[in-house]
């Protein structure tokens, strides 16, 4: 299983941003998606995970309203959109995947079996 993360870059704080991740190697309709982000001396944080259909979505609360998480199973895709951003965002993001199908989304990286190789956010003041 492979995940191409992109999309990253530099914004302005209040810019937006959209980022993807392409998936290949498994039946990407069957798994549950989640992006997590790590600044530099933190911890890997989860910031949201959207459902196999997409049908159901979930958020950080320090992403809520601000974040969008999407899928296109057609192009085995994943998306986050993130408007009004902070610069208390600024962090490397990473999609994962769920190691089981049809598993109930998760907050703990240490249920997400792949990981892209992150790509870089970076919000100035």
């Amino acid at each position: 299983v492979q995940l191409q993360a992109s999309g990253g870059g530099l914004v302005q704080a209040g810019g937006s941003l959209r980022l993807s991740c392409a998936a290949s190697g498994r039946t990407f309709s069957r798994y549950t998606m989640g992006w997590f982000r790590q600044a530099p001396g933190k911890e890997r944080e989860f910031v949201a995970a959207t459902s196999w259909s997409g049908g159901s979505t979930y958020y950080a609360d320090s992403v809520k309203d601000r974040f969008t998480i999407s899928r296109d199973n057609a192009k085995n895709t994943v998306y986050l959109q993130m408007n009004s951003l902070k610069p208390e965002d600024t962090a490397v993001y990473y999609c994962a995947m769920v190691n089981s199908a049809y598993a109930y989304y998760s907050s703990s990286p240490r249920d997400y079996l792949y990981w892209g190789q992150g790509t870089q956010v970076t919000v100035s003041s």
